[in-house]
């Protein structure tokens, strides 16, 4: 669970497990004394315990309420929509030309995955993180490769690349900041919460 913190979440684990524990023997009337019979419920608590940790893992970790606390980081899964705009020394794009980009994110109390289409390519990430400044900004992160589809690739070839984007929730959910490849460009990323909807893929 890498988007729980760790110093709560182990504190949680044990006073979930010993709730459970204590609500069986509560309802089955044997009383809270710690004998043959109360251990023999073990089976049964792991089973309740097993189930209410896949629901937090599935569902309850999404929660507003339990952001920033429990949660550090926000739940971002969706799909954003907004601009690129390219620029360094080895591109042929004008900079102040902006192209529409869809960027959808998939999110899970585990796990984090990025994807970017264009018009003419698709970006997946390899790698994804939150991280957050000294100051209090958090921060997206993540590598990925670029594949230009078939139509474009007498032009634009397959290129890996990195972005950092600052994330902001209040007053609107905007995602901002650049990248670069390892073609030697680079430029600006901005995205802004569309929908929670996963799109596959750039609109017609």
């Amino acid at each position: 669970m890498m988007n729980v913190r760790e110093e709560a979440s182990e504190w949680i684990r044990v006073g979930v497990l010993v709730a459970v524990w204590s609500t069986l023997l509560y309802i089955s009337k044997m009383g809270l004394e710690i004998n043959w019979d109360s251990v023999k419920e073990l089976p049964t608590v792991i089973s309740v315990y097993a189930t209410l940790s896949y629901v937090f893992a599935k569902w309850l970790w999404r929660m507003p309420a339990l952001q920033g606390w429990l949660v550090p980081y926000p739940d971002l899964q969706g799909t954003w929509q907004g601009e690129v705009r390219l620029a360094g020394k080895d591109s042929d794009s004008d900079p102040s030309v902006a192209v529409p980009v869809v960027l959808v994110i998939k999110q899970t109390l585990a796990s984090l995955s990025i994807t970017m289409h264009t018009i003419t390519s698709d970006s997946y990430s390899t790698a994804a993180q939150f991280s957050r400044n000294a100051d209090g900004t958090l921060r997206l992160t993540y590598n990925y490769t670029n594949r230009p589809k078939a139509a474009v690739r007498d032009r634009f070839t397959i290129h890996d690349g990195a972005a950092i984007l600052r994330v902001v929730l209040r007053p609107k959910r905007v995602l901002e900041g650049e990248y670069w490849t390892n073609h030697r460009t680079m430029g600006s990323i901005s995205v802004r919460f569309r929908s929670r909807n996963l799109m596959e893929g750039f609109p017609d």
